[in-house]
C-alpha cells in the first residue's frame, strides 16, 4: 500500500490529478480499517525522520526528528517562514499538505537518497 500512496503523491507532483482527487484516491486505499489506523498510527508517531548527510569534507551532519514534532513545525513553521523575507524564497515552491498527508497516511523507509558530483551524500528516512 505505500508504493501506492507513493504514487499518488508522485501524480500530484507531476501536476496528473489534483490534490482533492489524490485525497479521494488515498481515503479508498485506506478503506474503513479504524481500529487497525489507531493502532498503526500509536506506533507510526513513534517513527523518527533522519537526516544524514556524509560530507567529503568530513562536515558530517546526523539529526533525528520525532515525526509527530515533524508534523507540527510544518503546521506552524511554514507561515512564519513565509513572512521572513530571507526564508520566503525557500518554503515558497514546498507544497506542505503534500508532505502532511504523507505522514497521515504513515509514509515510511527512505524518502531521500542523493549523492552529489563532489561525492557529498544525503539521506531522509523515516523509521
Amino acid at each position: 500500500m505505500k508504493e501506492e500512496i507513493a504514487k499518488v503523491m508522485t501524480m500530484v507532483q507531476e501536476g496528473k490529478i489534483d490534490v482533492e482527487k489524490a485525497t479521494e484516491l488515498l481515503q479508498v486505499m485506506r478503506g474503513d480499517d479504524t481500529q487497525n489506523q489507531s493502532e498503526k498510527s500509536s506506533d507510526y508517531y513513534r517513527k523518527m525522520l533522519k537526516v544524514q548527510v556524509v560530507s567529503t569534507e568530513r562536515d558530517n551532519i546526523y539529526v533525528n526528528v520525532p515525526i509527530n514534532l515533524v508534523k507540527a513545525v510544518l503546521k506552524a513553521g511554514v507561515g512564519i517562514a513565509s513572512k521572513v523575507p530571507q526564508a520566503e524564497m525557500y518554503v515558497k515552491d514546498i507544497d506542505i499538505d503534500l508532505l502532511l498527508q504523507a505522514i497521515d497516511n504513515e509514509i515510511d523507509g527512505k524518502i531521500v537518497d542523493v549523492t552529489s558530483a563532489n561525492g557529498d551524500k544525503v539521506s531522509v528516512v523515516i523509521e
